[in-house]
């Protein structure tokens, strides 16, 4: 039986196979692809455009030894099995490595999973299928037509602004949105009003809020109607009018979906999309875990789907009942926002319900413990009941003046027990007894000064969000979306926001001009749904290229003729160079952006851009200034290193602490505090 051929089981990564042939056993040989192993070419467009936008696949320039041992393994192998991912991308990876390997499609061959555990990976062994070729033909309809945008308007960049430049089907739409955005800020104008708040004596005192005059909704505009309305209170006396009592139920969100735990990951964990992804892959492959070997934790990381399974549901019942109680067990129904989902996968969650987070702790880097509890609690809550509030609302009339106070309280915490959302920030608020009738001693009157605000700017997590609910891009796309678009210096980070870049500008504004439709949202969206209508619908993938081929070959040529040389002013610092005397710029480079001398080449005379923070060193008297250390993390310190070391991990201000008179540091956590520098003082404020 030595000599007895195996069954080959081909996936893509080395740790997959590695939990894979674990579970499988000596029957069965597992090796990784290591990801695609044909593609288009880099080095051109691999589009035959007059054969019908034929594509020219080659085997990837590197993969010629994996490629060579799959063919050997394949050759001795009693069946070959495809196990890539399930999904689009990973049914084109099994179609290609059919076509090296001389594989028949149209026989079962392919096998799929949505977590890979023992019993799941057995039973799709036992069911293997023919290649999904309506899958395969949406990957390559997306795939063609990103190439025929991307490798024929980023030369077009290239020779027209400047080289290392890009354009894509759905990253410029994304790019675009950042820039409206942006606009939309620069353009606005703070409208003033004034909100009046009244203290009273009742219980423990509570507030309440001026709302309405003779029952319509008050606006106060200005200080002079503030000042005028408050004396007019003070004239008058206050009495309860009407008491509402109601309780409401706060329901748990859905269990993840790719987009979902992007966000969430990105607002409570400071994770980017990128580093999401690759941490949840990890898990999803298989982590060593003690005593129990290699172990995929979580279910297949890709999905639109908010569908749980039968098996799920039942697990985490058992689980809940037993931990926390019947009374906390709900019954929740959770839809997909899109009705068009194909629901191949599963949500996101836990693989075993039974592997808590801390039963894991020990096995999982920091990183991988805190997104694997985060995906953990999210599922745990969505199979548990609404947290429940006692509401109450208290109407109050002073004259034609009422005023509205609002109290809550928590009264059982139902999925709250486990995991908060990011919009879970009831605290209690409890306001007295009270009766209809009831005349109120004022305690404080107060007119507060307010501005309407901007709207915000996209971080990564509401750039998802926003991208989702117009429909431009996929699960898969939206971590590569943000990475491209920082790389090509199009948008920088400041703290968590999104900024365009001058570049950004530029290039939106020239895609805006000549290219319309590839920055329009609602054309993206409606190509992403043509796209998708090739798998679900069976839409002949070529048409939808010709279709598209044609406007947008008149508009490259347009563009080349029309659009000029464009050059990208460096900025002036209104500095001259210590070298040569000649004004100093500020320059865009590979790694951002830095100073350097208007007369390069004859001078080379570069510095970083330094941020100042306008307070003077304690040791030696210079400025402090924003540094970066190996890892990426922002402190603060001396100008005069390496002479000086002085040093702090948060921002100094220019006031002296009253105790010990060291510098003080801004400290921001969920509150903002002042702390003084100096370890063994302690004086906060």
């Amino acid at each position: 039986m030595a000599n007895a051929k195996k069954t080959l089981v081909i996936v893509e990564s080395p740790s997959k196979a590695k939990t894979i042939g674990k579970y499988l056993g000596s029957n069965y040989k597992v090796i990784a692809s290591v990801g695609h192993v044909r593609d288009l070419p880099k080095s051109k467009l691999g589009i035959d455009i007059d054969n019908d936008f034929e594509p020219q696949y080659i085997a990837i320039r590197g993969k010629g030894d994996i490629i060579k041992e799959l063919k050997k393994e394949a050759k001795k192998a009693s069946k070959v099995y495809l196990a890539t991912d399930p999904d689009r991308e990973g049914e084109a990876i099994s179609w290609h490595l059919a076509y090296l390997l001389g594989i028949d499609v149209d026989q079962p061959c392919r096998i799929e999973f949505n977590e890979i555990t023992k019993s799941t990976i057995k039973e799709a062994i036992k069911h293997p299928r023919k290649i999904e070729l309506s899958l395969v033909d949406a990957q390559q309809a997306r795939r063609v037509l990103d190439r025929l945008v991307g490798y024929q308007i980023s030369p077009l960049l290239w020779r027209k602004v400047k080289k290392g430049l890009s354009a894509g089907r759905v990253q410029s739409a994304a790019l675009k949105i950042i820039c409206d955005r942006e606009n939309e800020i620069k353009a606005f104008k703070p409208v003033e009003y004034w909100t009046i708040v009244a203290g009273f004596n009742k219980g423990k005192g509570f507030t309440a809020k001026l709302a309405t005059k003779n029952n319509k909704k008050l606006v106060i505009s200005n200080k002079e109607e503030n000042d005028k309305t408050i004396k007019e209170l003070k004239a008058g006396n206050y009495k309860v009018t009407a008491i509402t009592r109601k309780s409401r139920n706060k329901k748990p969100f859905a269990p993840f979906t790719t987009s979902s735990m992007q966000q969430e990951a990105s607002t409570k964990l400071n994770f980017n999309t990128r580093k999401t992804m690759m941490i949840a892959q990890q898990l999803y492959e298989g982590v060593e875990v003690h005593k129990k070997g290699t172990i995929g934790l979580i279910t297949y990381l890709r999905t639109d789907s908010v569908r749980i399974s039968a098996e799920a549901k039942g697990a985490a019942a058992d689980f809940i009942t037993e931990k926390y109680g019947k009374e906390y067990l709900g019954n929740n129904v959770y839809s997909n926002k899109r009705k068009d989902i194909q629901d191949a996968h599963e949500a996101i969650r836990p693989s075993n319900i039974d592997l808590t987070p801390d039963d894991l702790k020990d096995s999982l880097s920091n990183d991988q413990y805190k997104l694997y509890r985060l995906i953990w609690c999210r599922f745990m809550a969505s199979q548990m009941t609404p947290a429940k509030f006692d509401g109450m609302l208290v109407d109050i009339q002073n004259g034609s003046y009422g005023f509205k106070a609002n109290g809550s309280k928590l009264v059982f915490d139902g999925y709250q027990k486990v995991y908060k959302n990011n919009s879970d920030d009831d605290k209690d608020n409890i306001l007295p007894d009270l009766d209809e009738g009831e005349e109120l001693e004022i305690k404080s009157l107060k007119g507060e000064q307010n501005f309407t605000q901007p709207p915000s700017r996209f971080t990564e997590a509401s750039l998802v969000r926003e991208l989702e609910e117009l429909d431009i891009g996929r699960p898969s796309t939206y971590a590569p979306i943000v990475a491209t678009l920082s790389d090509r210096k199009y948008i920088k980070k400041e703290k968590k926001s999104l900024v365009p870049t001058e570049l950004g500008f530029l290039v939106t504004g020239l895609m805006e001009e000549y290219f319309k439709e590839i920055v329009d949202v609602n054309f993206t969206a409606d190509m992403e749904d043509k796209l998708d209508d090739v798998e679900a619908k069976g839409l002949e993938w070529k048409s939808i290229i010709r279709d598209f081929y044609g406007p947008f070959k008149k508009e490259l040529e347009v563009a080349d003729n029309a659009i000029e040389k464009v050059v990208v002013e460096d900025r002036p610092t209104g500095e001259m160079c210590e070298l040569c005397g000649k004004p100093l710029v500020i320059k865009t480079g590979r790694f951002g952006e830095f100073i350097a001398c208007s007369g390069y080449p004859e001078c080379k005379n570069t510095k970083p851009i330094v941020k100042t923070v306008g307070v003077k060193c304690p040791k030696c008297g210079k400025g402090i200034v924003e540094r970066h250390s190996r890892r990426g993390r922002v402190f603060y310190g001396c100008s005069g290193y390496p002479d000086c070391d002085q040093s702090y991990w948060y921002k100094p201000v220019d006031k002296k602490c009253p105790k010990c008179g060291s510098l003080l540091l801004e400290k921001k956590t969920k509150t903002s505090q002042l702390a003084c520098s100096n370890p063994e003082c302690g004086y906060k404020e």
